[in-house]
């Protein structure tokens, strides 16, 4: 595979001027239309807000201004683009330009720009600690571009100073409310988060190759680096750090009070989620890793390769590969094959059934053998000698980050039987593409990668139940079959497909959300009528208790009271005087039994005729019609007027059961005997943490992983609701549950954005474990 710069031709590696236009070139693709993706996520945490119904009125202001900025959101992605470019030419000659940032330095300050500029900067002190080391290196290598262009060094323009101050002049003239504010820091630190690592790694890369500070920086760095990601992998266990929400706030959102933004979890990895996507074939393997290189995509292919290696020469001594499909091998010399030949390989084979590839698939760990399976096959029909060619060192690495990654996809996104041969039918075409384009494993717009997500987006957990789901799943399998007939290392084949697919997805999400809100208003109406039961039946306890009264007012409040206390606590709760008036019924029919039992007739007789309209009211409520309430009020009349009529303790009512459907899930997900008890009070903290939006992975006790979103929290009990991928309730638990099942090894917080993404963060800690 190749590894030079896209983009950068060889005369820019002598021409300061070129790898300036270069650098502004990258940094406005990857981050000139932020502004356009801040105003969605807010949205949506909006609405969440709204959907826990905690009447808090600036909900309304946020949404109003929302609006407003959104109809603006053209301009201001244009304001900011000229605001990032203002800043590379007041880096280029930092004497003639103030830097297009601000205004006058002299001029009074409004309220609002005061709290933008105090926002900013905390935001800019969080990023430059976050990205301190590559900070420094680029620093290093942007003095001496400056010298070679002849000016003083100026302000990086790509770092986080200005790009905190070219966000804030775009937003400080707006009409903002404050949390509002609050809300646009935190979805712009989030955003420059998932980008700024990748950014950081492909400029460093660019500059190095370009011969601007090569050898920069301390040695043993990526030792220490690799060694303290293994140290931080206990706590990795339990919370994954890295941004874990589709469309609302992460765990570790903005908080003023502390001054801050973010939190430990992203400084931990020094890069955004610290899931470092290896810069795939921008380091050439002949030459020596740079040691100081921490955080650029060049040391981690080499950490990553290095892995690899490990990872094969431990299968080969426990016997899981075979020593014929190492690279090096303890025989004669053979010829390594070249990429063009291995692509013709796969071109050869990439039509044919794909079967040997599914049932690889369904064992972990077989796929890459059976790659290199099929490929030697291939290399026989092709005239090749497997005896005298292997592959080299590049294409055993593909062909590993192909498998590794189709295995752990299968493993953590919940994919049918019937979604296996889709996958199967891809794996020959992402072996070619890794061989000859290495931006698959580096850029997130990669179409390759584009489409991969919104195949498993369509598959994972989709039985076909319904006939969207079938659609879904049969438009996957429709375009599996078109990438095997149409791609010829075009991409565009990619390009064209994920639009088809991405266009029906919408809608997919469109229902899935609508599902998350049924599921989120079926469960709070549960919690309601359970809060209502409780209290219900804490009435009834209190007024029979330990007090002797006859069989009949007995059932009374244990029955057709208790449910009319029901009924008024989830009608008419807000209504005090309804609630004291039902409370003061069942101390009636107390009272009345009492006179009762001293025979005091006309009192008795009395409380009778006042309370006989309320009496006939609750028996109406329990659904008897007037003349069966009648009947029910002579009945109760006789038995208190009948002298000497027995009356004793009666037992306590239960507590209401559990719905059925309630316990089956407890029963899947929360093992026999599981209480909160021995939970972990400071991993209950950090779940209490957990939003609207964040993605969770949670096992069953069969063993089953699948992904979870926190699609709701409860105003009553501050439990959570779950949700999968479909939008189908999961698991509703409180925070101490989800604390044990954590402790328990059964649930992960941190989920990546796309599945592709979290597909290689999963490979990478898979490694990490093994060597």
């Amino acid at each position: 595979m190749s590894g030079h710069l896209h983009g950068v031709a060889q005369t820019t590696r002598t021409d300061p001027s070129r790898v300036l236009e270069e650098i502004k070139r990258q940094t406005l693709e990857q981050l000139g239309g932020l502004p356009g993706t801040l105003y969605a996520p807010i949205e949506e945490a909006l609405k969440a807000e709204s959907l826990k119904g905690d009447g808090r009125n600036h909900q309304y202001e946020d949404q109003a201004a929302l609006w407003v900025l959104r109809q603006q959101q053209a301009s201001h992605v244009m304001a900011f683009r000229q605001q990032v470019g203002l800043g590379f030419e007041a880096f280029r000659a930092p004497a003639s330009a103030v830097g297009g940032l601000g205004g006058s330095p002299l001029q009074l300050v409004g309220e609002q720009q005061l709290a933008f500029d105090l926002d900013g900067e905390r935001l800019t002190e969080s990023l430059e600690q976050r990205y301190l080391r590559p900070l420094e290196m680029l620093q290093g290598r942007l003095k001496m571009l400056s010298a070679s262009i002849g000016s003083p060094t100026g302000i990086n323009p790509f770092g986080p100073y200005r790009l905190v101050k070219a966000f804030i002049s775009v937003y400080a003239e707006t009409q903002v409310t404050e949390s509002l504010r609050l809300r646009l820091f935190r979805e712009y630190e989030h955003e420059l988060a998932r980008l700024l690592g990748d950014l950081y790694g492909r400029i460093n890369n660019l500059l190095a190759t370009a011969g601007y500070g090569v050898g920069l920086g301390a040695p043993g760095a990526p030792v220490r680096a690799a060694e303290e990601r293994r140290e931080r992998n206990t706590l990795d266990d339990v919370f994954d750090t890295v941004p874990h929400r589709e469309s609302s706030t992460p765990m570790h959102d903005y908080n003023a009070a502390m001054g801050g933004y973010g939190g430990e979890s992203h400084a931990a990895h020094g890069q955004p989620g610290g899931a470092r996507a290896p810069n795939y074939g921008s380091h050439d393997p002949s030459q020596p890793v740079s040691q100081a290189d921490v955080a650029a995509m060049a040391n981690e292919l080499a950490e990553l390769r290095s892995q690899l290696h490990a990872w094969r020469e431990g299968l080969v001594k426990a016997g899981g590969l075979p020593p014929a499909h190492m690279p090096q091998r303890s025989m004669a010399p053979r010829r390594e094959l070249r990429v063009d030949e291995v692509v013709g390989m796969a071109s050869l084979l990439q039509p044919e059934p794909p079967d040997a590839y599914a049932r690889a698939l369904a064992v972990s760990g077989r796929l890459g053998e059976t790659i290199r399976d099929q490929l030697y096959d291939g290399a026989r029909r092709l005239g090749f000698n497997p005896d005298q060619t292997c592959f080299s060192a590049e294409e055993d690495d593909a062909i590993d980050l192909v498998a590794l990654l189709f295995d752990s996809l299968f493993r953590n996104h919940a994919l049918q039987d019937r979604a296996r041969r889709v996958y199967a039918r891809l794996v020959m075409p992402y072996v070619k593409v890794a061989l000859t384009d290495n931006e698959v494993f580096v850029k997130r717009e990669h179409p390759a990668r584009r489409l991969l997500d919104a195949i498993t987006e369509a598959c994972e957990g989709n039985d076909g139940e319904t006939p969207q789901d079938r659609d879904l799943l049969e438009r996957a399998s429709s375009i599996s079959q078109r990438i095997v007939s149409d791609y010829n290392e075009d991409l565009a084949v990619f390009e064209l497909a994920h639009a088809e697919l991405d266009a029906l997805l919408a809608q997919h999400r469109r229902r899935i959300e609508l599902q998350e809100q049924r599921a989120a208003k079926a469960t709070y109406g549960r919690e309601r009528l359970g809060a209502a039961r409780g209290q219900a039946d804490a009435a009834v306890r209190e007024r029979i208790g330990e007090a002797r009264l006859t069989q009949a007012v007995a059932d009374f409040l244990a029955t057709p009271w208790r449910h009319h206390m029901v009924q008024v606590l989830l009608r008419e709760n807000e209504d005090p005087k309804r609630r004291a008036q039902a409370l003061a019924l069942g101390d009636a029919l107390v009272m009345a039994d009492r006179l009762a039992a001293e025979n005091r007739g006309r009192e008795l007789a009395d409380q009778l005729l006042a309370l006989q309209p309320i009496i006939v009211q609750c028996l109406a409520s329990s659904g008897l019609d007037d003349s069966a309430a009648q009947h029910g009020m002579a009945g109760l009349v006789r038995a208190l007027v009948t002298p000497d009529i027995e009356r004793a303790e009666h037992p306590l009512p239960s507590s209401a059961e559990v719905e059925e459907d309630v316990a089956e899930e407890r029963r899947l997900y929360l093992a026999a005997g599981t209480t909160s008890a021995n939970h972990d009070p400071l991993l209950a903290e950090r779940m209490r943490q957990l939003e609207p939006g964040d993605w969770l992975r949670l096992t069953n006790t069969q063993g089953e992983t699948i992904a979870v979103k926190v699609a709701w929290s409860s105003p009553l009990t501050s439990r959570f609701l779950l949700v999968n991928r479909r939008g189908v309730r999961a698991l509703v638990a409180s925070a101490e549950e989800l604390a044990t099942l954590a402790s328990a090894g059964r649930l992960v917080v941190g989920a990546e954005r796309t599945a592709f993404d979290e597909a290689m963060r999963q490979v990478r800690r898979h490694l990490d474990r093994v060597i």
